[in-house]
């Protein structure tokens, strides 16, 4: 059943189109600039799209929170699009103001304008209703200007912010391109196609253990094995009853680590069949990575990684999966001699013949560092936390107020 507007049903031609894009890219100290990156690359294939159907673009974004060091305007977000989308973007220094509004009222069919980071307006991130967003000053001044909203953003959808939730409250609202192969991509993931297979990592535990309650609880058929490593696999390591040594155990102390062991406790009782914990690790030792056996633990050094058996027995887990979904490196991949568990089960993922969805910027960017192929994956995802927030079940804002546009604009 449809729920929600494409590109597809709209005529383009000479339309003025909002798109939201969410370009938040990674920033550099040292060069005080924002770095290229896939979200910008991506986003600039929906740009395209709407070009060659004559449209009239005005496109959305932001960079960094205010007060945060990445916190800059879109004129490099602009030349970067330029660049991928082979069609000039043309930067406006203005979001609201009455240069912003004329340069939209001068778009002629086929042209393209940024207008400046959303965040320079203290509403744009309240955490408000789609109606009350509705009404701010961004909605009010630029819906009129525009014939539909495209929301592309779907790593920003997580927020109840005014530029993702606002705009399908008065505008016919369609999911861009991206917004599209995010959807499509998390839906197949998630479909129950046989050995369906989560390797959750990371440094990040708590979402992996949301996550994982959420799924067990509302979708069994979509989780038949949990492969832990990182910090997830020492947390059920921990919970089921193994001194994992002073070092690592600091380091739980100062991330609070130690409050996650009950939940890990709860489903490793419930779901122990299907949660597989490591069997051995590595840690440093005089410059040198040394494993040994869990049952050999503690050690006193920090565990940075997973050792050889747990990767070959997650290797062939791997190999006959239908569906793996991968949120996380399995150690500290950025030390040499640590980066072998992530290595290894993310090449074996990419020679499987599963249906792979890689989820999170932490493993896109092992992929990147360890120099394996990204088309051998078939869907690496844009969204962080948004992505996290669609797996935990929880409510994605900017998804909900998609689908009212079309229940409210589709008789229409």
């Amino acid at each position: 059943m449809k729920e929600f507007f494409t590109l597809e049903d709209f005529n383009l031609e000479n339309k003025t189109v909002l798109l939201r894009a969410d370009l938040n890219s990674p920033y550099n100290k040292e060069k005080k600039e924002i770095e290229d990156c896939e979200r910008i690359r991506e986003h600039a294939k929906t740009i395209l799209f709407l070009v060659e159907r004559g449209a009239k673009v005005v496109v959305l974004a932001h960079q960094g929170r205010k007060g945060d060091e990445d916190f800059t305007n879109l004129k490099k977000h602009a030349e970067l699009l330029t660049k991928y989308s082979g069609k000039e973007v043309k930067f406006v220094d203005d979001v609201i103001g009455e240069k912003a509004v004329e340069e939209i009222k001068n778009l002629k069919e086929g042209e393209v304008i940024l207008l400046d980071n959303v965040r320079l307006l203290d509403e744009e991130t309240e955490e408000k209703s789609m109606e009350e967003h509705s009404k701010s000053k961004l909605v009010q001044t630029l819906a009129p200007l525009a014939d539909i909203f495209v929301q592309d953003a779907f790593s920003a959808s997580h927020r109840a912010h005014a530029s993702i939730v606002g705009f399908p409250f008065v505008l016919p609202t369609a999911a861009g391109k991206v917004m599209e192969r995010e959807l499509e991509s998390i839906s197949k993931a998630m479909e129950s196609l046989g050995i369906n297979v989560f390797i959750l990592g990371g440094a990040k535990p708590d979402d992996c253990l949301n996550i994982m309650k959420h799924l067990f609880e509302k979708k069994p058929e979509c989780i038949e094995k949990v492969l832990t490593c990182g910090i997830v696999g020492e947390i059920f390591l921990a919970a089921k009853g193994y001194n994992l040594g002073s070092e690592t155990l600091k380091l739980f102390s100062q991330k609070g680590f130690n409050q996650l062991i009950p939940l890990a406790r709860e489903l490793l009782e419930k779901y122990e069949m299907e949660i597989e914990i490591p069997s051995d690790v590595a840690f440093e030792k005089n410059g040198k990575r040394v494993e040994v056996n869990v049952k050999q633990l503690p050690t006193n050094s920090l565990i940075l990684d997973i050792g050889g058996e747990t990767i070959r027995r997650y290797v062939e887990i791997i190999r006959n999966a239908r569906t793996v979904v991968v949120k996380g490196p399995a150690g500290v991949y950025e030390m040499k001699g640590f980066e072998v568990g992530t290595k290894e089960l993310l090449e074996a993922v990419a020679d499987s013949k599963a249906f792979s969805l890689i989820g999170g910027g932490d493993t896109s960017l092992a992929i990147e560092k360890l120099g394996i192929e990204k088309e051998k994956f078939s869907y690496i995802s844009l969204g962080g936390g948004a992505l996290i927030t669609f797996l935990s079940g929880k409510p994605m804002p900017g998804i909900e107020a998609l689908k009212f546009s079309y229940q409210k604009f589709k008789e229409k």
